[in-house]
């Protein structure tokens, strides 16, 4: 979960509650479990060898879920990324248990002290991971990058692969990546800012305890592995979304920019953390003002990813060009298909495309229904991750009933004004009676329930 880490497992009690709460699954059918230790022993037998390419991985220290690895090579002013992506459609097919129960569940749901898997471990962390025990079957697309950022899918393979390193977010040094990785993460990101691409990637924020026992919530930047990883999978994502495009197929992703009343509230957020967003700067380009390691402007990255429109998945249909308003382009999702469901079929539909051949017609099949199968998945785990946020604001007010705290006020609605506590990220509602939105006042707390997740505030006259 990105939006919050527990390492010290502090919030145990109620995160159990909210796994209860949303029945996240903590096992897989018998059935489930037999198919996929079956699916595992399945040889590769259409697969190229190109486990003499050195692919190497860029993950969480902890992950072993590993979807994709990496190899560059130059090709003249361009930069030639092999991005090899998890072939789980090898193990997984159309109709079998694994099959069924992935469309059940949809995703991967984190907590930030466990996982619900999307399939069971012995593909997802065994037999279908990318990991450097051994030659794992993918599909690895072949991404152009030209000097200017821009990407085109120059062609796909289906091949065995060998990752030659495990390599960690937070121990990777430079010499450890392959040649072009800077520059390519480089002609991304600065694309993303010429297009007025908006995509938020907040920092987390970790759980911990002071001396008193009292709860603390630090924010965690993220590192410039991790920006400069995420560069790569979206320079696929794009390229792929492009070809499929053209090719008159696919599911893509979408997202509507935010609604105006939402950056009202955002400029009310910022005031509440003493941020200076100047009146004819755009909200894309005063994220790029702001530095992760500033508490203030972490807790505002954080708001901006709460106020933003979701976005959701649409199949290819004719006339119509599917945007992603963050990513300012076309954009779809495959490189995660051990924890998208879409992905796999999405990327299935890649390998297809790039190489002049008709889309599987159970892929071109599943396309109308995955956006519903999605919704369901990612509303669910909205709920969860709204939970678990809410959980560690009440916690991290606990023990302090009776103290008094400014807030801005940031919204009105029936149920009381919506507050955004000064300096806390910790968002709020309290009866207010003839405040305005924008308006400084004082809240006291009454109570901090964390087993309810619940905060009972009253405003200071």
């Amino acid at each position: 979960m990105k939006a919050l880490r527990d390492p010290q497992r502090l919030l145990a009690t109620g995160l159990a509650a909210i796994r209860e709460q949303y029945r996240v699954p903590d096992r897989f059918p018998p059935d489930v479990e037999a198919a996929a230790q079956a699916a595992a022993r399945r040889a590769p037998s259409e697969h190229a060898d190109w486990t003499g390419r050195e692919f190497v991985t860029l993950d969480p220290a902890s992950a072993t879920d590993l979807d994709q690895a990496f190899a560059i090579e130059p090709a003249g002013a361009d930069w030639l990324l092999h991005y090899a992506i998890a072939d789980v459609g090898w193990f997984v097919r159309d109709g079998e248990a694994t099959d069924a129960e992935a469309w059940k569940r949809g995703t991967t749901t984190y907590l930030p002290d466990a996982k619900a898997s999307l399939y069971p471990p012995v593909l997802s962390e065994g037999a279908a991971s990318l990991l450097p025990d051994g030659d794992r079957p993918a599909i690895v697309l072949h991404v152009r990058i030209a000097p200017d950022g821009a990407v085109r899918l120059d062609g796909a393979t289906r091949a065995l692969v060998r990752s030659r390193a495990k390599l960690a977010y937070d121990q990777v040094r430079p010499e450890d990546l392959p040649a072009g990785f800077a520059e390519i993460a480089r002609r991304v990101t600065e694309a993303e800012a010429a297009r007025g691409a908006a995509r938020v990637d907040p920092p987390e924020q970790e759980v911990e305890s002071d001396q008193a026992g009292r709860f603390t919530l630090r924010f965690r930047p993220q590192l410039l592995s991790e920006r400069s990883n995420a560069a790569l999978s979206l320079a696929a994502n794009m390229a792929v979304a492009d070809a499929m495009l053209a090719a008159r197929t696919g599911l893509f992703r979408v997202m509507a920019p935010p609604e105006p009343q939402a950056v009202v509230r955002l400029r009310r957020t910022a005031l509440a953390f003493h941020l200076d967003w100047p009146e004819a700067l755009p909200l894309d380009r005063f994220e790029r003002t702001l530095d992760q390691r500033d508490p203030r402007a972490a807790a505002f990255l954080l708001a901006v990813r709460r106020a933003g429109n979701g976005a959701s998945y649409v199949p290819w249909t004719p006339g119509e060009r599917p945007w992603h308003a963050a990513m300012a382009a076309t954009y779809a999702h495959c490189t995660a298909p051990l924890r998208r469901l879409a992905d796999r079929y999405v990327l299935q539909a890649a390998l297809a495309v790039a190489n002049g051949k008709p889309v599987p017609a159970p892929v071109t099949q599943a396309f109308p229904q995955l956006p519903k199968a999605m919704a369901r998945a990612e509303a669910r785990d909205g709920q969860i991750e709204r939970a678990v946020v809410d959980l560690a604001e009440v916690a991290l007010l606990a023990n302090h009933e009776g103290q008094v705290f400014p807030a801005v006020v940031t919204d009105l609605a029936e149920n009381g004004a919506r507050i955004q506590f000064v300096d806390l990220p910790v968002v709020g509602r309290v009866h207010a009676n003839g405040v305005l939105p924008g308006a400084t006042i004082r809240v006291r707390l009454q109570s901090a329930d964390p087993g309810q997740r619940r905060l009972e505030l009253e405003r200071v006259a």
